[in-house]
């Protein structure tokens, strides 16, 4: 059955609310359709640096590995934000997906934002060594657990959750996997911010 829960702080009980298999479709339905390359694809841990080499396309991860897409919303008009993400497994089948407004932010604290809600529910589920992708050159550093700081000038939150996430990164396996593409292969994580906007409080799907 599918369920979802609101977030609740990292190994506390969650709390758990039927809800329809709609959202779903709705988050996939905001999305256009994206390619699976044939095949499973063995991560290393850090994939493809940003820039021309980086991806257009979805990929599957290899067999026994899920794969985590994130992304963030920030609408300037309504100085709204929100995020989402989805993780799939080595068929391209969903396995969890997530969506949640965080109120007033800017991209680069939606992108980041999203990046940190989908490594703690890799550890709410037990899950390591899990291949972490994202369209967002700044947070894909973060996640590769970079020594470079944040450019300068950035905003306190913006250094708050790459602090959040740097500890986090531990904890899920040395084996983990990140790497960078284009937008085009981030659709559907894209569709999960977008859904973000429309709900009330924060969702979890599976």
């Amino acid at each position: 059955m599918l369920r979802a829960h609101l977030r609740l702080p990292l190994g506390a009980m969650l709390h758990r609310v039927p809800v329809s298999a709609l959202l779903v479709d709705k988050a996939m339905a905001m999305a256009m359709p994206t390619v699976v390359m044939g095949g499973g694809y063995r991560p290393r841990r850090s994939l493809h640096g940003g820039g021309g080499d980086s991806p257009s396309k979805w990929r599957k991860p290899e067999a026994g590995r899920l794969k985590l897409n994130f992304d963030g919303s920030s609408r300037h008009a309504s100085q709204s934000a929100s995020i989402g993400g989805v993780y799939r497994d080595h068929k391209g089948e969903f396995v969890l997906g997530y969506a949640e407004p965080i109120g007033a932010a800017t991209s680069s604290v939606a992108e980041l934002a999203a990046l940190r809600r989908g490594l703690e529910l890799a550890l709410e589920n037990g899950w390591s060594g899990v291949w972490v992708e994202g369209d967002d050159l700044s947070a894909v550093e973060a996640a590769r657990g970079s020594h470079r700081r944040p450019r300068l000038g950035r905003a306190e939150e913006d250094l708050r959750l790459w602090k959040e996430i740097a500890e986090l990164l531990p904890l899920l396996g040395d084996d983990m996997a990140v790497s960078h593409v284009r937008r085009g292969g981030n659709r559907v994580a894209h569709g999960f911010a977008k859904l973000g906007h429309s709900v009330p409080r924060p969702r979890v799907l599976h």
